[in-house]
């Protein structure tokens, strides 16, 4: 069977089309600028030349429609007809207390998907748009919701609720939910596989450091908690989003600044993090560079990112009683050595030692623990879409 995986944004759709049989990449897409003039389509097929379409799109729908035409062309498609595709994967940001795992999509999907967008109100509204739009293309095949905040789903409430009153939360279901789902999920379980233990057994530590960035504490095939919260907001400190602060900040910025709801929201996720304390940009490599440049600003805004990383560690190790590893992963975690070298420092304590030759890597999968070091160090590249194709896979066979 062949996978399609889309992951509709409010502007853009990125897509890949797997081959379950032996799990290769045929393609992967995006199109971005949708319903924006200047639409672009890139197009990889593997082994081929990468191709560029430039075509104002006005909707998702069209935008779609173009994706299929990709794919069936005769030249740089991967399939000879639509007919091909056994089943649809669509990411889905946010399921709410519904759904702890992945789920073939109906009307009753399609609500619960609606009835959070308040509190998803970037993700959940494109995401619908992407699974109606291939819905009315391919209304005969599967269509399959893959949620971020499923995996974090077994947290007990003394993680997950918030010290509010108790009516805030049955009334207007007010908790941590936790996102990176399905990174967090694939990391864990190939850790488990390098550690030679079964997934049930471990104790696991996930770093799921980008622009946007969580942490997971995973005991016997359970997360225990996880950094992100009600929203994507809450947590590690991230490319432009703040993370965890005094809640007070905001009704004093909103005061001070004259802003609305609104526009504290937007300040609060697009113009805090690395870029507001650094000045210099919220790409770390850029921040990195500045740094090492002499930038005293630079320097502050990378020891404000490594300690709350540290803090998050020694709260997930006190949680799990004991670590069995650390996970790096995503496009911080997976390059960025002298980041995870920065992190690692000083924490052999608690069992952590950082070999500094073997942690100069990039993108590949190895340990880069000291041969003395009680917790082992991974850096796994993550691979969200190959959960969503395996979920989709499955699920479609009726599994």
């Amino acid at each position: 069977m062949k996978v399609l995986v889309v992951n509709a944004g409010s502007s853009s759709i990125k897509y890949q089309v797997f081959d379950m049989t032996n799990e290769n990449v045929l393609a992967k897409g995006l199109v971005d600028r949708v319903g924006i003039p200047g639409t672009t389509l890139e197009h990889k097929p593997a082994g081929k030349d990468e191709v560029v379409i430039k075509r104002d799109l006005p909707d998702h729908t069209a935008g779609m429609k173009l994706v299929l035409e990709v794919l069936t062309n005769e030249e740089y498609g991967v399939i000879k007809s639509m007919d091909e595709i056994g089943a649809v994967g669509h990411r889905v940001v946010h399921g709410g207390e519904n759904f702890a795992e992945s789920v073939v999509i109906d009307d009753h999907v399609k609500k619960v998907i609606k009835d959070c967008f308040d509190i998803a109100p970037l993700h959940n509204p494109p995401n619908l748009m992407g699974i109606e739009a291939c819905q009315a293309l391919m209304p005969n095949v599967p269509h399959v919701a893959v949620f971020d905040t499923a995996f974090h789903q077994t947290m007990d409430p003394a993680n997950f609720l918030y010290a509010l009153p108790y009516e805030v939360y049955e009334k207007y279901h007010v908790r941590r939910y936790g996102f990176h789902g399905t990174s967090h999920y694939y990391v864990s379980h190939r850790a488990a596989e390098m550690l030679g233990k079964p997934y049930e057994e471990c104790k696991i530590v996930t770093l799921h450091l980008g622009n946007g960035a969580s942490m997971a504490a995973i005991k016997n095939g359970r997360v225990v908690d996880t950094s992100m919260g009600f929203t994507p907001l809450e947590g590690l400190v991230m490319g432009t989003r703040s993370g965890d602060i005094d809640p007070a900040i905001v009704f004093f910025l909103m005061e001070k600044l004259g802003m609305n709801t609104q526009e504290a929201n937007n300040y609060f996720n697009k113009k805090c993090g690395m870029l507001g304390l650094s000045g210099v940009s919220n790409d770390l490599r850029d921040i990195l560079e500045a740094a090492k440049s002499g930038n005293e600003r630079a320097k502050i805004a990378l020891e404000v990112y490594y300690n709350r990383v540290k803090g998050y560690i020694g709260n997930y190790i006190a949680k799990l009683n004991g670590c069995d590893c650390l996970v790096f992963t995503a496009g911080v975690g997976e390059n960025g050595y002298d980041v995870r070298e920065n992190i690692c420092k000083d924490l052999d304590y608690l069992g952590i030692k950082i070999d500094p030759e073997k942690n100069k890597v990039r993108g590949k999968e190895v340990d880069v623990a000291a041969e003395d070091s009680k917790v082992r160090i991974f850096v796994i590249p993550t691979n969200e879409e190959l959960v969503i194709a395996r979920d989709t896979y499955r699920l479609a066979q009726g599994k």
